[in-house]
């Protein structure tokens, strides 16, 4: 490993960063004994969680271990069904925020929305939880309807037809990734106020750029979280060159599809890899960083985008009350 120009305390330091790689990229770091940033020091997000929403979760009265009475926070779970013109798709189980974001994200990641294809209305009945999405051409998926595969994801983990499809035409953008970068999205994320520090019994999806996260969404599916910021992009235009999508949950194989086929290049995950995930992730040249632990992390795919400008050395370690359970068990 080339270590030219960098001033490490010693060649060990790379033992706190787990890689899989061959050439990294190093830079000189000045970051020695500088603290890390805080909330203040980020631009606001543009959506966040809402812990406090009365709509979202609700006190449960039960019993501890010792018998004595106990109110427990427990986050709501409710049926959305998604309609794509006259058709009617998918039920998902979702937390009820966003459900015109969720929809929206869901036929794209499904690819059910075409590229060039005009969504002309987005309509949601809240009495009756649906959400109707019309476009300027008409549509029929009854074929891939009957062609779906259940994938090991929980709540709406499932993809129409060929996993693989539009996989093969992916071309992701060579963006890098500063180092110093993860470690700041990671201590942001796991301290901003959520629905999961509240609850738990939740997953978090952040889209990012640099080290600045931009929106943070949460449901009781990892899927229908990257769905939600799908959708965001889709509608406001968002485009994913400079991107970097930050997770709770598992890398698994469709979460690493969705993230190419919405064209953002690097996903980070405080959780594990499976297997069919980072082999995907190499095909289409997608950056796959998991076990993203306070000082430490492993890159499996694309580490050719990394470029080492902090010691890990001077990052401090995560305290235990931000510790997600991912921290401990994949």
């Amino acid at each position: 490993m080339c270590m030219t120009g960098v001033a490490w305390k010693s060649a060990r330091t790379y033992a706190f960063v787990e890689l899989c790689m061959a050439s990294p990229i190093l830079l000189s770091t000045s970051f020695s004994g500088s603290a890390m940033p805080t909330l203040d020091h980020i631009a606001s997000y543009r959506i966040q969680p809402d812990p406090e929403s009365p709509k979202l979760s609700r006190p449960i009265v039960g019993v501890d271990q010792e018998g004595q009475p106990i109110s427990s926070q427990v986050i709501e779970e409710r049926p959305l069904t998604i309609y794509l013109n006259a058709q009617e798709i998918v039920t998902a189980m979702t937390i009820g925020d966003y459900p015109e974001y969720l929809a929206v994200g869901f036929l794209k990641n499904q690819g059910m929305l075409k590229p060039g294809e005009r969504i002309t209305e987005v309509e949601f009945d809240e009495e009756l939880d649906v959400v109707v999405v019309r476009t300027d051409t008409a549509s029929n998926y009854e074929e891939k309807l009957a062609k779906k595969t259940r994938t090991s994801g929980c709540a709406v983990g499932t993809v129409f037809g060929d996993m693989m499809e539009g996989v093969d035409a992916v071309d992701l953008p060579s963006t890098t990734v500063q180092t110093s970068w993860l470690y700041t999205l990671s201590h942001l994320i796991n301290r901003t106020p959520s629905l999961y520090l509240e609850t738990g019994a939740i997953h978090g999806t952040v889209l990012c750029e640099a080290d600045q996260p931009l929106v943070y969404m949460e449901d009781v599916g990892r899927h229908n979280a990257v769905d939600k910021i799908s959708g965001w992009m889709h509608l406001e235009n968002e485009t994913p060159d400079q991107k970097i999508l930050y997770t709770t949950g598992r890398l698994t194989s469709e979460m690493v599809i969705k993230t190419a086929l919405m064209g953002i290049p690097v996903l980070v995950s405080r959780s594990g890899f499976t297997a069919w995930g980072v082999d995907i992730a190499q095909q289409v040249g997608l950056t796959l960083i998991g076990r993203m632990r306070g000082r430490k992390f492993t890159c499996l795919s694309g580490a050719d985008r990394l470029i080492f400008d902090i010691d890990p050395d001077t990052v401090p370690d995560e305290p235990k009350k931000n510790r997600r359970k991912s921290a401990v068990d994949d």
